[in-house]
């Protein structure tokens, strides 16, 4: 039977706001999610899937002797359920480049901050730290380096005076739960891709910042459970 939406995979470790919002957004979009996969048995975002009835699965990294095998086993339940792309949500292990290569121009993350700034963990403390004025989110290819691979999509917010790493965290998720599901469309639309100088748009190449998304051109923030 032909596919008439494009099949995702998304990894997650926590709560899963943000599959949660991938989820919610499938119910009217061109893709579907197929199966949530965790190295996190606790992690709340297994039963956001279950209750969607999406297959939630575990794969604990501790039970393996090395991040390859363990990448293996994580390749080895992906493959399983013939999906066109794998989306990261919150997935906190780092990929080997095994992994990364299987699934080469297949892989989207999303992460909190203006990349190719503040990199890695903490970067809302971080921002203030520095004395930034701005802020946001990036949704990004994923390559062995970490944080590093094409920029597709950024949202910006501007940093307040009055504000603790609390709140931006806050603020950027609102924009997280908005920017990923849009960028996930476009792949799904067959829109994006990655090459090997960089990610591409409707054949054009994008600039390393990516698409800036505009705020007046959609909701700005939603509500999750």
């Amino acid at each position: 039977m032909e596919k008439t939406h494009c099949h995702i995979v998304v990894l997650i470790s926590g709560n899963g706001t943000n599959l949660q919002a991938l989820i919610n957004a499938s119910t009217t979009s061109n893709f579907r999610v197929v199966a949530v996969v965790s190295n996190n048995h606790e992690a709340f975002g297994l039963q956001r899937a279950t209750v969607a009835d999406i297959p939630a699965l575990v794969v604990d990294h501790d039970n393996y002797s090395s991040r390859q095998d363990f990448d293996r086993k994580l390749i080895e339940v992906i493959d399983a359920f013939d999906s066109e792309l794998i989306v990261l949500a919150g997935f906190m292990r780092i990929l080997g480049p095994e992994f990364v290569q299987h699934y080469q121009g297949r892989i989207l993350n999303i992460h909190p901050s203006l990349l190719p700034a503040y990199t890695g963990v903490n970067t809302h403390q971080r921002v203030l730290d520095a004395g930034d004025k701005e802020h946001g989110v990036s949704v990004h290819f994923v390559t062995d380096e970490l944080d590093g691979g094409p920029v597709v999509a950024q949202e910006k917010i501007a940093v307040l005076t009055t504000d603790t790493a609390a709140q931006l965290a806050t603020r950027v998720a609102a924009k997280e739960h908005i920017i990923y599901p849009k960028v996930v469309s476009w792949f799904a639309a067959g829109r994006l891709h990655m090459d090997a100088d960089g990610a591409y748009m409707d054949h054009d190449k994008l600039p390393a910042g990516g698409v800036e998304i505009h705020p007046a051109a959609v909701q700005d923030s939603i509500r999750l459970p």
